[in-house]
Formats: structure tokens, sequence, C-alpha cells
């Protein structure tokens, strides 16, 4: 056995997870792949539109295809312009935009201040039903684009407007100092005319203005994408391409690793932790992550509401030992969680220990009174959903149901309820189908606790998927946003987390390290400050 100290009401859920081996294997896929790198990948929730990704399957791709008017830095997540020459205001309000020129699409079109103006109208607008749209909401003209109810006043947002070729402004609806930070997120990125000429030929082949175009995608298989020739950002890939080998397992990833089938993954299985850095000596990469794993919980259904919904959600976080979970499922590679945000942002990006206070702390005793206070678990059963593919989610809500069983006295009152893959799991959440708990992990799209905080809280915010409002919470990210002192913003921003102390809306469980690992065929393989891989570096030896 890989581990000798266990947990007693871990045991189930550990043997599950230690059953899985590593195997090595052959035949033609050990055949040379050339110059190009073959990694981990599970199909996007959506074809793959900037305003309509949510993801970070789709995200990984977007990463690859697309550069927006700012990047963030592959270490330190600060971001740095990109495809802007500059960025500048004397109001923190209205921003103009200067466009870098030369810049080219893959289809060697050019890329001007037109394609972001035409981008942004489109992810605005309500009736393209993008998931992205909240983020333009701060630009003047949005609630015309996209109104709560009704039919759409304008199909342009009136806080754009363009200068010339490579410039345009932006105003917002109020001052925002820190918004021009957002604009690495992948929401943001241009688009090519043939998107709106083709729409039916781009979703089949995405076209982008980043180190990599696509060449090819077969749903359930692969995605091929190719250098791009024509891209003059500083980040050129060093190989030739990279092939996204779709899974439904991630330890059947692993063993194909092992076996030289592929060259990069970034999904290290549980069952795996224990004996990774035997099997890939000096090619196991566990450093820390903008990532935060929560179980959110959706208040669209009646059974989640009600006075005593709050105290109910309490006390089911109490009931969860997440140290336990985090040594014994993990080996120590995710941290207890006590906030909503990541101690990667830092003090001055927001991160603030021990907000979540006594309900982020193991408390079988308060935890049981706090439920019975509540009237009980809802229907005296519930299920925490997850999907099956990646990120060995059953092992741990196996590990979570259990403790919150043992604390409750009884056996299947918690239970997994299992779907196969990410994208059918996120197309039933985002038609508000879960009936009970579900895993709503959080992958920061730029290092600052708005967006820990905005998008997953916000009334109507594109990733609230557990449809979550309070009015206080609201008007204080409001005021954080509006705030153009930096620490005055962090401090509202934390004030506005509060509240989600006293609501509960999502558990927080466990702060994520990046995981990964690679072949002997390759090096240079890093993983970003949001645990992405960054392709770019990636150089292939055996060619």
């Amino acid at each position: 056995m890989r581990s000798a100290t266990r947990v007693t009401w871990l045991i189930g859920a550990i043997a599950i997870a230690l059953a899985a081996t590593s195997c090595g294997g052959g035949g033609d896929e050990n055949k040379a792949h050339g110059n190009v790198v073959y990694a981990f990948w599970t199909d996007p929730q959506n074809p793959l539109e900037p305003a309509n990704t949510t993801e970070v399957q789709g995200g990984k791709v977007l990463d690859m295809i697309f550069r927006g008017l700012k990047a963030y830095d592959p270490q330190t997540g600060k971001p740095e312009l990109a495809a802007a020459q500059s960025i500048t205001t004397k109001d923190q309000q209205t921003f103009t935009m200067t466009v870098k020129k030369g810049l080219k699409f893959s289809d060697g079109t050019p890329l001007t201040a037109k394609s972001f103006i035409d981008a942004w109208n489109y992810g605005a607008l309500v009736t393209n039903k993008q998931l992205n749209a909240y983020f333009f909401s701060d630009i003047k003209g949005y609630d015309d684009v996209h109104p709560l109810e009704g039919a759409p006043k304008a199909k342009t947002m009136s806080g754009l407007k363009l200068i010339d070729d490579q410039t345009f402004t932006v105003t917002l609806k109020q001052k925002f100092s820190t918004w021009p930070d957002r604009l690495g997120y992948k929401a943001f990125a241009p688009l090519p005319q043939m998107f709106f000429d083709d729409h039916a030929g781009y979703l089949k082949k995405p076209v982008g203005n980043g180190p990599y175009r696509v060449e090819s995608y077969k749903k359930g298989k692969e995605m091929k994408l190719v250098k791009n020739d024509g891209y003059t950002g500083a980040d050129q890939a060093k190989n030739d391409g990279v092939l996204l080998k779709v899974y439904t397992d991630n330890n059947t990833a692993y063993t194909d690793l092992l076996s030289g089938n592929i060259d990069v993954i970034d999904d290290v299985p549980v069952a795996q932790l224990a004996n990774v850095k035997t099997d890939l000596p000096g090619r196991y990469i566990n450093q820390p992550a903008g990532i935060i794993q929560t179980i959110a919980f959706p208040f669209y259904q009646k059974a989640w509401q009600g006075k005593n919904g709050a105290k109910l959600r309490q006390g089911i976080s109490m009931a969860i030992d997440r140290a336990a979970v985090t040594k014994q499922i993990f080996q120590d590679t995710r941290t207890p969680a006590t906030d909503w945000t990541s101690p990667v942002l830092g003090d001055t990006g927001g991160y603030k220990e021990g907000l979540c206070g006594e309900y982020c702390q193991y408390n079988p005793t308060k935890a049981k009174q706090l439920i019975d206070e509540a009237g009980g678990i809802p229907g005296g059963k519930f299920t925490i959903t997850t999907n099956l593919d990646t990120g060995s989610h059953k092992d741990w809500v196996d590990a979570v149901c259990n403790s919150i069983n043992k604390v409750l006295g009884k056996e299947n009152v918690c239970t997994l309820n299992g779907i196969g893959t990410f994208d059918d799991e996120r197309n039933q959440i985002t038609k508000h189908e879960m009936t009970g708990p579900f895993r709503a992990g959080w992958q920061m799209d730029y290092p600052l606790i708005d967006d820990f905080l905005t998008p997953l809280y916000k009334t109507g915010s594109s990733s609230n998927d557990g449809a979550y409002s309070n009015k206080e919470f609201d008007s204080l990210i409001n005021q954080a946003n509006a705030e153009p002192d930096t620490a005055k913003a962090v401090s509202l921003y934390q004030d506005a987390e509060k509240i989600l102390v006293k609501d509960m809306p999502a558990i927080p469980l466990w702060y994520q390290n990046g995981s990964g690992a690679y072949s002997d065929r390759v090096s240079g393989v890093k993983l970003d400050a949001f645990s992405v891989p960054q392709y770019v570096d990636v150089v292939v030896k055996d060619k």
C-alpha cells in the first residue's frame, strides 16, 4: 500500500482511488509524433466563441489561438499590453485603446480597432445568448443591448466609439480604475470578419490571432492546432503544433503518458499522486495556482431556499473534514480553504486568510446542531453532482459525503451524482437542471479579488450558476468597482465577501495547486499562474 495511515471514514474512497494503476503500453501510438506536442484534453462545453466560453477546456484553446488587448504574465499573472499599443485614461471612466499596427488573424485578414468593437457588441447583444455577456455590462449602453426583459433597444453599445483603424474609445457607466486589467480575459478577444460573414464556418474551424491556429476538430476525439506563422507576438511557439487528445478518464491519460502516447497532462489523477514522482522523476509539476474548489447550491430550487437555508448550508460546510480530504485524497496538493478567493492573490490582490471563520472549520457537533435547527436535510437525502472525466472528482465527492454522513450518523444521506463528461455537466448546470449541490470550482481569469466574486455571486453574472442574489453584496461590488484607490477597492470587495459568510451560497473546500506531468520526449513544460500549460514553450526533443 502506498499510504500507511488512514482516516476511518475515508477508507472506502481511498481504496477506490488506489485501485487504479498506471500500466505501460505500446502499439502504433508510440510512433514518433514529429515536432507536435500531444496533450490531454476534454471536449469543451460550447463551440469556441470567446464570449460564450466560461470553462477551462474551451478557455485552454482560446488562450492558444487568441491574444487580446492585454495578456497575463505566465508566472505572475500580472496584466501586460498585448495587442494594445497603449491604453490611456484621464478620468478612469473613458479609456482610449490604441491597437498595434500590422496585426493579422490567422486567415490573413487585418486586425483593427473595429475587430474589438464588433466582437464586444456581438458578445453583449442579448439575442446572441453569449454566456460571457456580463463582462461587458460595465460599458455604457449595455442595458440597451442586453435588457433584463424584452427585446433590445439597440444592437451596439453607445460606449464604444471607433476613432480610426487603430483606435477606439470605451466609456463605462461609472469610474472603474482596474477595468482595463480584465482585458486579457478571452471574452474580450477580437473577432475576424469571417466570424460574422460565415458564422457556421467559424464554429467549425475558429480563426484567431494567437500563436496557434485551429487545423481541425473531431468532437470526442481530438483538436489539432498548428503554429500560426503569421503571428508576430513575443511568445512564438517553439514547436510545430499541439494535438489535444480527448479523454473521458484522466487515469487513462496518465497511462498513455507513461507509455509515450501523449506528452503533457495537466490533471494528475489522485490515484497517482503518491507515486508520480517515482514514475516521472523530475517531470512532475506541483505549484500554487489561482484555483478554488467549491460546492454550489441551486437557489432556483425551493428545497434550498427559505430563511433557514443559510444555516443549513453553514452546517453542511462544518460537516466536511477538509484537512482529512486534502491529506488523504490529494496528498497535500490542496490546502483547506478559509475564504472564497485564493492565496495566489496575496494581501494586495484581496486574499484574506480566515475570512470564512468557523463555518469553514470541521466541527461535527456544531454542524449537526445547525442542520437540525434548519429543519434537517431537505427530503432527508441529497446528492452532490460532478463530472467524472476530469479532476478525480468522484474520489473527493465520495470522501466529502462520507464525512457529512458520519456527522449526521446516517448512511447515504449524501451521495454522488456522477455525470460522464464535463460538457454534459456544464450543459445541465447552465440550464438550471440541478436539484441539489454541485461542484463549482473556479480558475481565475485575472488576478484580482473581483474575479473570484463578481462572476460567481453577483446577481445575473455569467458564472452565477446557482442563481444566488443579494442586493447588499451587489451594492458593495459596485462601490468597489467605482473606487479609484485600489487599496480601498480591495477593502470593499472584502466587505462584499463577508456577505458570503452569512449566506454561504457556495461552500469553499480547498485551494488547488496546479498539477502537471510530461514525457521525456519534451522539455520546457511549465504551468502558468492559472495552472494552464504554456504550450508555446514546450520543446520536442525526440522528433
